[in-house]
């Protein structure tokens, strides 16, 4: 379960002008050993590409589902992939 992993995960809801992205990224860091970006799209979704452990991954993909997300999150897709590498920490975009 620990192998690395590349989560791209689309969050639909009231998910910008809240802090989403913020908060997820100071989520992202509490974790520990994620790398990769929070991002809003123009449909109102935000978009969050994390590469780490798979465990981690899961551990915030959890966590954008949980309810404990500022706003109001109205459902999660995601797909796996293999890391591919380039990030630098975990950032807003």
């Amino acid at each position: 379960m620990n192998d690395a992993a590349r989560l791209t995960a689309w969050v639909r809801g009231r998910v910008q002008g809240v802090g989403f992205r913020w908060f997820t990224r100071a989520n992202a860091l509490e974790i520990g050993g994620l790398t990769g970006f929070a991002l809003n799209l123009d449909d109102g979704r935000v978009q969050v590409v994390a590469e780490g452990s798979r465990e981690n991954c899961h551990r915030l993909l959890e966590w954008l589902r949980s309810g404990d997300t500022p706003g109001r999150v109205d459902g999660v897709t995601e797909i796996w992939d293999t890391p591919r590498g380039g990030y630098d920490g975990f950032a807003i975009r």
